[in-house]
């Protein structure tokens, strides 16, 4: 509203009396109507404002209840790509290694335990490995719900104890894996954006040179989708469900030895006969081994016989020995004593 100021107010020289108290009371009038004026327009000002802040603070209350709710499973919540967030995403795996009095009972129990406590959980496996008579090693491993798994965390590092056994190691690993998760939303929701803006391009393409090369990046924005969802759906099962792996062992694995046995006259001899009974058996053994091959033995042997026979009937002719070769040396001559 513009309002002519000039015009409330004349020199007195340019009007007479009566004039002059009629410009003063027209004056008044439009003084008290200026000011009415002004208080409805901050009156309307003020009702606006409120109007405007009603909507802020309703959205701001709306969106309350979704951010409570979009906390994860292990009491992070779910973030927004490119804002800043304290989310933290972490993947755990915990090996447990106890013994208990029976493996095999324990290691039913608590499968049966698992599944009742979390509907959604998965057995990757089960191994039972005998490593004496009647006692075996026995590893499970499980795939539960990041909810639920301190709960089934507690339960595995007390059981040992609890069923006759003690607990061997309690081994928990935790990797964060925030940075990875944040930067693989964003880098999905960039290539989401330029693959429709490349759709759009390409449903305007004039020419084939055009099309060909938009296809090309569209076919590449594509696959790296891919790529990242299924990496971005890995982490995801990472941070959901966590895998937990328990190893139950026997209490007594290796039997006792006990005392030496007192010296037994009779244990010795009956040792000493069973030894004669295995020679015994070793030489009839033998002796069968003999008959069998007498076979091949037996002509030899009548062969070598007949041989030695006919040499003792016809003997080689020899030689005959002149006399004088037979005939004793004459006697050495020994030396006299020195003539003088």
């Amino acid at each position: 509203m513009v309002l002519d100021l000039d015009c409330l107010y004349l020199p007195s020289q340019w009007l007479s009396p009566q004039q002059e108290l009629r410009m003063f009371r027209f004056t008044r009038h439009r003084i008290v109507i200026l000011a009415a004026c002004l208080v409805v327009v901050a009156l309307a000002g003020c009702g606006t404002a409120n109007e405007t802040s009603s909507p802020s603070s309703a959205g701001s209350s709306a969106h309350a209840p979704s951010a409570s709710f979009g906390q994860d499973m292990s009491g992070s919540a779910a973030s927004t790509p490119g804002t800043a967030t304290s989310v933290q995403y972490l993947s755990k795996t915990l090996n447990v290694q106890m013994t208990v009095t029976d493996t095999r009972k324990s290691a039913d129990e608590i499968q049966n335990w698992v599944a009742a406590t979390d509907p959604k959980s998965t057995s990757a496996g089960s191994s039972y490995e005998e490593i004496s008579d009647k006692l075996y090693r026995v590893s499970l491993t499980f795939s539960v719900q990041a909810t639920l798994y301190p709960q089934i965390a507690a339960y595995m590092r007390d059981y040992g104890e609890k069923h006759g056994g003690r607990l061997l190691s309690y081994n928990e690993s935790v990797q964060d894996v925030t940075n990875d998760f944040v930067d693989t939303q964003s880098r999905l929701s960039n290539l989401r954006t330029e693959q429709q803006r490349l759709q759009a391009l390409l449903s305007k393409a004039q020419n084939l040179s055009d099309t060909l090369q938009i296809e090309q990046r569209l076919t590449d924005v594509e696959g790296q989708i891919e790529n990242i969802e299924a990496h971005l759906n890995q982490l995801s099962g990472q941070v959901t469900y966590y895998p937990v792996t328990v190893v139950l062992e026997p209490v007594a694995t290796n039997t006792p030895v006990g005392p030496a046995e007192p010296w037994n006259p009779g244990n010795t001899l009956s040792s000493a006969l069973s030894a004669a009974l295995v020679f015994a058996e070793f030489l009839v053994n033998v002796l069968i081994w003999v008959v069998v091959f007498s076979v091949f033995l037996v002509p030899v042997v009548v062969a070598f016989v007949l041989w030695r026979r006919y040499r003792r009937a016809h003997p080689r002719s020899r030689p005959a020995v002149p006399a004088y070769a037979t005939a004793a040396p004459p006697p050495p001559v020994m030396p006299g004593p020195p003539q003088e």
